[in-house]
């Protein structure tokens, strides 16, 4: 397939507009209720490689066309591929994806607009942030299809309690939005008609913030969760020491001493 056709086929799959530093991916499959297809998920993956080198790109936000966020994987397509090895390689890719999403020097933000469930919980709950409508329901409901959601549970055990967690996998139950912002899955609620407003007031918030302290704060959160204690905190020692060394924060410092308002470098 050439670059064009590539192009033209990631723009029906997946919108992106770009304003003021701010690049909006909308999942668009609204018929299919946005589900990860394979080509949706390979344009996806173009979109954040792009992304990732675009520097006129400080924030990101993530939503779906139509009424849905996004209902997972694509349960048709993933019948018909002919063989164990292909189902293993959409896993892969989209497993890819949602490490895309973390490897992203920018910050990601959900924009959760409706029906988020399987690998579209997985979604939300890998962003770094998420602002979901009243009306949003969430569910990793693989379950009750004889299908644990195994990949979904890699994020949302990270993001809940265990217990939360392991109730959401194991009974495949939704929940709804004031539930999932106290169970952790999402930051903020707002009225159906605010959520793309209210991401944006959080977009806001951050392009207010230096970019590569953003960056280097970003990966450091990452990494260790993963980590012990002790190399935790070494890494968070060497990361802090060079981020003070930053023009970002020697700005940000004299702007405190001086009490005045940062004029960040960047």
């Amino acid at each position: 397939m050439d670059e064009s056709t590539l192009a033209k086929a990631d723009t029906e799959l997946l919108l992106r507009g770009d304003e003021d530093a701010v690049a909006v991916l909308t999942l668009n499959r609204p018929r299919q209720f946005n589900a990860l297809s394979g080509p949706l998920l390979e344009a996806l993956q173009r979109a954040l490689d792009g992304i990732a080198g675009d520097e006129r790109v400080r924030v990101v936000v993530l939503t779906g066309a139509g009424a849905a966020f996004c209902a997972g994987h694509d349960l048709k397509e993933m019948r018909s591929l002919p063989s164990q090895a292909e189902v293993e390689a959409l896993f892969a890719r989209c497993s890819a994806v949602m490490q895309k999403l973390v490897a992203l020097p920018q910050p990601v933000i959900a924009a959760v607009n409706g029906l988020a469930t399987a690998a579209g919980c997985q979604l939300v709950a890998q962003c770094d942030l998420a602002v979901a409508s009243q009306d949003a329901r969430f569910a990793v409901s693989g379950i009750n299809l004889g299908l644990f959601c195994s990949t979904p549970a890699v994020p949302l055990s990270r993001n809940l309690g265990r217990k939360r967690a392991a109730e959401m996998l194991f009974t495949g139950d939704f929940i709804d939005a004031e539930t999932a912002l106290d169970w952790g899955l999402v930051n903020r609620v707002v009225p159906a008609d605010r959520v793309m407003e209210a991401a944006r007031d959080l977009a806001n918030k951050l392009l207010a913030k230096p970019r590569d302290s953003l960056a280097m704060g970003k990966a450091l959160f990452y990494r260790q969760l993963e980590a012990g204690l002790a190399p935790a905190y070494d890494d968070a020692s060497r990361t802090i020491a060079c981020n003070f060394a930053t023009p970002s924060a020697k700005e940000g410092v004299a702007a405190f001493l001086e009490k005045r308002p940062p004029d960040w470098p960047n």
